[in-house]
């Protein structure tokens, strides 16, 4: 007697469709990386153009709610600012992605390397507002910028200006802002990365390096990589938007529910009280709430949008966002690997005037 057979399942058609238009999808943007890419920038700007209509649209129509009332205005501005950050996050990641092709460690290393320590610093603080290094690289980065014979000022100017002058915080303050506070972010950023560090230089802090790391040998600083062709930085450009969209697209709903819930709900004499101008303990507080705090550029962005909507200072709301960039508790922890607690406390007590200042100068002057 024949054993009876359990029937084979059929594939899903629908799985095995969407798996083919995806292997098609990639296929095409390996092979036509250029045509891809200008039909995807069309594409974006016609969305991009019409996320405002599309949001009052589905809050008022779809899902019936005024725009006049706290949940209607939350819940607008929640639709209008996920799809336009994440395109915002899409298109500068990619272009960022292509550039960071230019930019490898090693090359890093070779152009800050014998360069005068004021060139030095001014350079660092450039290069790091390009090259694709957060704190969870800080280390790393640390020990081979030291190995390499770079001057310790010249190394923190570069990873002041990493963390703090990131392309994900340009394109969002220039989205939402505009570019003249966009421009504002960039040069004071890189203000306090270059004087920061030509000031850590001018002390004399090596030996509050771990011992550890000046017994490590010194590797050859040539560059590794070969040439690459424009079609393989264009693929560069796309795997960028598929590892770093991919990791910070919770931040930003976090971060933009968090500011919906700001800008339907929190009265904006509440706010002003006490992230305002006349309060001058704000600034300073603003830095101190900001230090614990553990997110990126693209999650904090939006919930600065909605505190300046609701009669934060821009100053403060700077200082603040400033503080939770470049001066997170968890790089912090991760410094400490390599650098002892008193240089650790000076560096957080430079660059934390530094953004008081700037804090202080937006204030006063906007």
């Amino acid at each position: 007697m024949k054993p009876v057979s359990e029937p084979v399942p059929e594939p899903s058609l629908g799985s095995a469709s969407q798996g083919t238009w995806r292997t098609s999808l990639t296929s095409l943007a390996q092979r036509y990386p250029l045509p891809i890419a200008g039909v995807l920038l069309a594409v974006w700007i016609l969305l991009y153009n019409t996320i405002e209509p599309l949001s009052r649209w589905l809050t008022t129509q779809m899902l019936g709610l005024s725009l006049d009332t706290h949940l209607g205005s939350a819940v607008q501005f929640f639709l209008y600012d996920v799809p336009k950050v994440l395109l915002l996050l899409t298109l500068i990641v990619f272009i960022v992605g292509i550039i960071r092709t230019f930019f490898t460690p090693a090359r890093t290393r070779q152009l800050l390397a014998g360069k005068s320590e004021s060139i030095g610093n001014v350079l660092a603080a450039m290069l790091g507002t390009v090259t694709p290094f957060c704190s969870c690289s800080a280390v790393p980065l640390f020990i081979g910028f030291v190995t390499a014979g770079i001057p310790l000022g010249v190394t923190f100017s570069f990873l002041i200006a990493a963390p703090m002058i990131n392309e994900v915080a340009l394109v969002l303050l220039w989205g939402l802002f505009g570019w003249q506070i966009a421009l504002l972010y960039l040069v004071t950023g890189l203000t306090i990365a270059i004087v920061a560090g030509w000031i850590i230089g001018r002390l004399k802090l090596e030996r509050y390096v771990e011992e550890w790391v000046y017994a490590i040998p010194a590797t050859g600083h040539a560059d590794p990589d070969a040439p690459l062709t424009w079609r393989e930085r264009v693929q560069a450009g796309w795997d960028a938007v598929g590892e770093i969209v991919g990791k910070v697209w919770p931040f930003v709903m976090i971060g933009i529910g968090i500011g919906a819930l700001i800008h339907g709900y929190v009265p904006e004499d509440f706010m002003a009280s006490f992230m305002g101008k006349d309060a001058w303990w704000s600034v300073p507080l603003a830095v101190l709430m900001g230090i614990p705090m553990y997110t990126n550029a693209a999650g904090i962005i939006p919930i600065v949008e909605a505190l300046m909507g609701k009669g934060a200072a821009l100053g403060t709301v700077l200082a603040f966002m400033m503080a939770v960039i470049a001066l997170s508790l968890p790089e912090m922890i991760i410094l400490r690997k390599v650098l002892k607690p008193r240089l650790i406390a000076i560096f957080v007590a430079i660059v934390g005037t530094g953004i008081l200042f700037v804090g202080y100068l937006f204030n006063l002057v906007i």
